[in-house]
């Protein structure tokens, strides 16, 4: 009974992850409209309507756009922290109270045949968190929106078969390009989003032995280029000792394209 996923879209337009068993079929934000998260799941041969829940990481709209939409129209629950509850409730419309659940930060919840366990990010939101798939013996970590990942951060993803991972800017292009100072800051922030290098300087503390898929998430669309994001993240980690080949693979995400659903 295989773990399967795939990223539906990344990038600050707007971000979905897809991650299913046999048993269970659960959405991680829907950051795109109603009908733009219908025509991502043809893409991949899956339909909205047997989504067994949606978890949501945090308030912003990239990552919540479409969550109220798909909820009504195939009676999906949703799950948050409540701060983000709190801060997201007004922008998903009228949820019914039997679709409405709290996954707390720190927290395993059993969902059928998966474990997911949520962690804390470092984000100008509520209280962001993201999530840990765990089923058979296989471990699907995904973290985005974060200025920094802490050795808590670490040790929770630690040894993952799978990472959906930040690699939101090229330093040099946020520095040089036209946003205003007071954006970049924000980005530079620690509760702004993590670099390319340095998302590669965290991987390479996390990642073990085993073969490991690595697919970068969330790149800006003025600050960064698929190529330049993976051939850094790629030199970063052959630096610190890691060789990208057969068991360690890098993959791209694309924000209006999904990657292939795959099986770990």
């Amino acid at each position: 009974m295989s773990l399967k996923f795939s990223v539906l879209a990344s990038g600050s337009s707007g971000n979905a992850i897809y991650v299913a068993t046999e048993k269970q079929r659960i959405l991680v934000d829907a950051g795109l409209s109603g009908k733009a998260m219908d025509e991502l799941f043809k893409k991949i041969d899956c339909c909205p309507s047997k989504l067994d829940a949606i978890l949501v990481s945090h308030e912003h709209s990239d990552h919540i756009k479409g969550v109220g939409i798909l909820a009504r129209k195939y009676h999906i629950p949703i799950y948050a922290n409540e701060k983000t509850w709190q801060a997201m409730e007004s922008g998903l419309g009228k949820i019914p109270l039997e679709q409405k659940f709290i996954f707390k930060m720190e927290e395993t919840k059993l969902f059928g045949d998966i474990d997911i366990e949520s962690f804390g990010v470092s984000h100008d939101a509520a209280q962001p968190m993201f999530y840990v798939f765990h089923h058979e013996g296989k471990k699907l970590s995904v973290i985005t929106d974060t200025g920094y990942v802490s050795d808590r951060m670490k040790g929770t993803i630690k040894e993952s078969d799978v990472y959906i991972f930040e690699s939101n800017h090229d330093m040099n292009m946020l520095r040089m390009g036209p946003y205003p100072w007071s954006v970049k800051r924000r980005i530079l922030s620690d509760v702004g989003h993590v670099s390319n290098e340095d998302a590669a300087l965290a991987l390479s503390e996390v990642i073990g032995t085993k073969p490991t898929r690595v697919y970068l998430a969330h790149l800006s669309k003025d600050n960064n280029m698929k190529d330049l994001a993976h051939l850094a993240v790629k030199q970063t980690l052959e630096e610190q000792g890691l060789e990208v080949g057969e068991d360690l693979k890098l993959f791209d995400t694309d924000p209006a394209k999904p990657t292939e659903l795959v099986a770990v």
